[in-house]
């Protein structure tokens, strides 16, 4: 049995002593100091001993922590003196017993006592109707330490996290702990798909949430999210030194259709400095280059992904293709832009073929996004030898519910052809494909495969876009 002594006084100590009636807590014994003129419930439900003493009291006090072994103490006075001198007395009396004091006068603001815990009702009540304003997220004041790391985010239409699985966001340093989808609790797997009007509780570090708060709530133009913000640029000059500048400019196009956004242009294993100092007159408020001359790339990878809170790396086939360097790219789960033969800024549609359906939808709203920010045209292609369309039924309404949603239209073509012979005589055009551990899993007789990814790499030269569906 817990002893709890209250010493009581005004409204807010009325309403704390019929809330523990309500609540009839069976471990807890309450000893109540207060006047006759406080309001008990009319039928006490709850161990409530009322004792009619002088809450200032120092011999009085001390008598009952004689009579009794309390465990914790309420202060819940009227002013400011006699709250004040309950608490020196009570720390006269017992100097670790926990005490929780209401202060309703700014007055013990600077406490700092072991022990007591100072509930400030002013802010208390400027922090509840603060949190009633639109845009403003809503943190636990009374789980875990009380400084934001729970939070609860709605997930407004047109959200980059809509029409996402868990498994597809990175979650570095915060998760999301739980779903409530009409007015149901869902505990979420990798593979659960976040809908537009879901509330997300979220835990994680107070800063981290504040920044995934941002990019929940935000809504188109702010690509690259939910992966990341800032743009990044790898150059290895062993692969692209003759290609370097212009490889450059396709970034930097894309950069200029994106708000609040910055360019990290990273250049491992330099060679002709004439080609670096051709570069360096590209680097702005908004560009910046730096140079790696020793470190293996995969480790400028990570401490970089890091640091700049980059969202979007655009990088070489050739580069790509190293295994290590493919394994760091898809940890990271991070966006990947392969370079093709076509430049970026003449690109004319971005071009979808159907497969997996928790991967078509894990990549769709990513897709409306890079479509819309560079302007072109997003093309769903179902194409089947045998046509055999209604397996991707599903994803195509799907696809059209989004266009709705993002006011971009999307072009639904379904016919008869191999799908790598129909993709590789497209011209103009981004391709925009999952990016899962199977890239790399290669058929051993490539041409007798009919998975598109075996031929991704190396038998198609557009440009392309890829999409983390996996986690960890």
């Amino acid at each position: 049995m817990k002893k709890i002594l209250i010493l009581a006084e005004g409204l807010i100590a009325e309403h704390f002593i019929h809330r523990l009636n309500e609540k009839r807590i069976a471990d807890n014994h309450y000893t109540l100091v207060a006047p006759h003129t406080l309001k008990l419930p009319e039928k006490l439900q709850a161990p409530i001993e009322h004792l009619e003493l002088d809450p200032t009291s120092y011999l009085r006090i001390r008598k009952l922590f004689m009579q009794e072994d309390f465990t914790m103490v309420f202060i819940l006075l009227d002013t400011l003196e006699d709250a004040g001198e309950s608490l020196k007395n009570i720390r006269r009396i017992d100097e670790k017993i926990r005490v929780v004091l209401l202060d309703r006068w700014n007055g013990f603001g600077k406490l700092r006592q072991s022990g007591t815990v100072v509930v400030n009702s002013n802010e208390l009540m400027a922090n509840h109707l603060y949190n009633f304003l639109p845009s403003v997220p809503v943190v636990a004041q009374n789980v875990g330490l009380g400084e934001g790391e729970v939070m609860e985010v709605l997930v407004p239409f047109g959200s980059t996290f809509a029409y996402r699985h868990v498994g597809s966001i990175p979650q570095v340093k915060w998760r999301i702990a739980a779903i409530y989808r009409e007015k149901k609790l869902i505990l979420p797997n990798n593979a659960t798909m976040l809908r537009p009007q879901d509330t997300l509780l979220l835990v994680g570090r107070p800063q981290v949430l504040i920044n995934v708060y941002r990019r929940i709530q935000n809504r188109a133009g702010i690509f690259p999210e939910p992966f990341g913000r800032n743009l990044y640029l790898l150059l290895d000059m062993d692969v692209d030194e003759a290609r370097a500048e212009a490889r450059l400019q396709e970034a930097l196009h894309l950069l200029e259709k994106l708000e609040g956004r910055t360019l990290m242009v990273r250049v491992v294993n330099p060679g002709d400095l004439d080609r670096l100092e051709a570069l360096r007159r590209y680097e702005s408020e908004r560009v910046d280059l730096q140079i790696a001359y020793a470190e293996e790339i995969e480790s400028v990878l990570t401490g970089d992904s890091q640091r700049y809170d980059i969202g979007l790396v655009f990088v070489s086939p050739e580069c790509f293709g190293r295994e290590r360097v493919f394994r760091e790219l898809h940890a990271l789960k991070k966006l990947v832009y392969l370079f093709g033969e076509t430049p970026l800024q003449e690109l004319e549609r971005s071009v979808i073929l159907m497969g997996d359906e928790e991967h078509m939808e894990a990549i769709s709203s990513t897709s409306f996004y890079i479509s819309e920010t560079l302007g072109l045209e997003l093309c769903l292609c179902y194409f089947d030898p045998e046509g055999d369309f209604s397996r991707g039924r599903r994803t195509v309404e799907h696809y059209e519910t989004l266009a709705h949603i993002f006011h971009h239209p999307v072009k639904i073509e379904e016919r008869l052809a191999n799908p790598v012979r129909a993709l590789r005589e497209m011209e103009r055009v981004l391709q925009i494909t999952p990016f899962s551990q199977n890239l790399r899993r290669r058929w051993r007789i490539p041409f007798l495969s009919r998975r598109v990814q075996d031929y991704l790499l190396d038998e198609i030269p557009h440009p392309k876009l890829l999409i983390p569906v996996e986690m960890g």
